[in-house]
Formats: C-alpha cells, structure tokens, sequence
C-alpha cells in the first residue's frame, strides 16, 4: 500500500546482505527519490527498464564491506502525515543525513526545501 516504504524497505535489506543491485516496481515517485538519492551519493546508479511492465534497477553504493547507506527513515506515513514549513525541516544528524520532502516543486532536500523557502511533507531521511 505504501510505495515509498516498500522501496526504503527493498534498499535498506539488499544494504544489509551487501546486494549490489536490486530490481523494484516502478512509479515516479519512486523514480524521483532514487534520482534524488544518486545525486546525493547515496546510490551508485539507476535505471528505469521496460515499456508495459517498468521496473527500477538500482545500484548500491559500497565501502569496503560496509553500505554507504547506514539507515532509512519512513517519517510521514499513509495513516500519519507529517508536514512542515521550510523553517522547521530538521537536520539529519547535524548534516550529515539528509531529509526527503516532497514540495509543490517536486521532491528535493532538506537543505534545498530551506534555501528555496519551501515546505511539504517530510517522507523520509537517509543517513
């Protein structure tokens, strides 16, 4: 029921059993967050397979035996919304993470929604 989840899921346990690539239904939410998640270098690749059936191959990021990726966070919820302004999106361990809002521009950063003065529902961090 919950796409974001489902993806956060899929990465978070192919990072724990060192996967390299993990294959996902597509939707463009999904696609928009694992855009956003390679720019921010969390992810090595992704690519967007197939015409009827499309499907989402992403490439994990490693170091050594350990994922760039060390936790994902769900933070808004299909029973549980949770939005804020752009002066109250908060900082993932003092920078260090990043958090996912999705705002009328699209989804981007944190840092991003702060600087463009833009709020949204916070749907997850990465750390």
């Amino acid at each position: 029921m919950d796409p974001i989840a489902d993806l956060l899921t899929s990465i978070r346990n192919a990072n724990q059993a060192l996967k390299t690539e993990i294959i996902v239904p597509h939707s463009k939410i999904k696609e928009s967050a694992v855009k956003l998640l390679k720019e921010e270098g969390y992810l090595e690749s992704f690519n967007v397979e197939g015409d009827v059936k499309r499907t989402l191959r992403i490439g994990l990021k490693f170091q050594g035996r350990k994922g760039v990726i060390t936790d994902l966070q769900r933070v808004s919820r299909p029973g549980l919304r949770r939005y804020t302004s752009s002066k109250e999106i908060p900082m993932v361990l003092g920078g260090m993470g990043i958090a996912v809002v999705s705002t009328p521009q699209g989804l981007m950063t944190g840092d991003d929604a702060r600087r463009q003065n833009v709020g949204g529902e916070l749907l997850f961090k990465v750390w």
